[in-house]
């Protein structure tokens, strides 16, 4: 077998993440889905304590995982491929608005097989502006691929150059809700705190002092023993600005163990991914002027674990 060449990672395995197989523990502990944690492993890229492991064998507290991640490959060309459970919240002749599930991203990128935005939008037919590069065409911003909620795309030419400059000019109203750990203090506040990449683990980022600068608001909406939920409106829109800043302020969100999250925890309210949905988005119509404004309900698994939390944790 040949093992890919690439950047090879060491991460203890945690106390709570003992007994799990080993695609599900590294697709927590790196963010990645658990099918490219099974395929690394299945290519011989894995191994715990200095022994190769298969993505169906356990993990145990204080192993060592090592994993070479393949070295980024160019990104991938569109593949019409229908996404289920992904919804259109809005739509007219120049924008769409998705509901976009988790374990789903926006476009092809390099390393990524999974299912896109852009994939399921053309396997149901839909027409997407041309401008931008060739793989996310269309794509005004993005969603973690770990994270679900309501995502805007430019069906015509003018929307995406309206949208593109709204964004940028931060007239859009991006509003989330979010799971953190313990209780934040004060209970309305503002994090604003420079994010770049994090100096040793270049799949992360963090608060770094040649960041770029970032502003994040938020309020509690309920206080619950274990957790807070909190609703979280951007004012910029860096790469897991959330995740980031919330970790900054030592309220990690749950379920997001590659920010610091309790395994122990996340494992209660069975949890896989991070407690993070984009519950609204708001914005001025780049053609009529006139305001949009779509919401979404929270997905089964974080209603679940909300509802766990909610009743074991008073």
């Amino acid at each position: 077998m040949t093992v890919p060449t690439g950047s090879t990672r060491t991460l203890p395995v945690p106390d709570g993440l003992a007994g799990e197989r080993v695609d599900a523990a590294l697709a927590r502990m790196l963010g990645f889905s658990r099918t490219q944690a099974a395929e690394l492993a299945a290519a011989g890229a894995v191994l715990l304590d200095g022994r190769e492991v298969g993505k169906s064998d356990r993990v145990v507290a204080g192993g060592r995982l090592e994993v070479t991640v393949p070295d980024a490959r160019p990104a991938a060309p569109v593949v019409a491929e229908p996404v289920p459970g992904m919804g259109i919240a809005y739509e007219d002749d120049d924008v769409v608005v998705v509901d976009k599930p988790v374990g789903v991203a926006a476009h092809p990128s390099p390393g990524w097989t999974g299912p896109t935005v852009v994939g399921a939008l053309a396997a149901a037919g839909y027409r997407i502006a041309t401008s931008g590069a060739a793989e996310r065409q269309g794509i005004v911003h993005r969603l973690d691929v770990g994270t679900s909620g309501l995502m805007a795309v430019a069906k015509s030419e003018a929307a995406y150059t309206g949208l593109k400059r709204a964004f940028k000019e931060r007239t859009v109203e991006k509003v989330y809700h979010a799971l953190a750990q313990g209780h934040p203090e004060p209970t309305t506040g503002t994090i604003d705190a420079p994010i770049g990449r994090h100096p040793s683990a270049d799949y992360k980022f963090a608060v770094v002092a040649d960041g770029k600068h970032s502003v994040t608001h938020y309020e509690v909406l309920e206080m619950l023993s274990a957790a807070s939920l909190v609703e979280v409106h951007l004012e910029t829109g860096r790469t897991h600005q959330i995740r980031v800043h919330f970790q900054a302020v030592r309220h990690p969100l749950v379920g997001d163990l590659t920010y610091g999250a309790d395994p122990v925890l996340a494992s209660k309210v069975a949890l896989e991914r991070q407690w993070l949905h984009a519950v609204r988005l708001g914005f001025e119509h780049p053609l009529t002027g006139r305001w949009v404004e779509v919401t979404s309900e929270y997905p089964h698994d974080l209603a679940h674990a909300l509802e766990v939390v909610r009743g074991a944790y008073r």
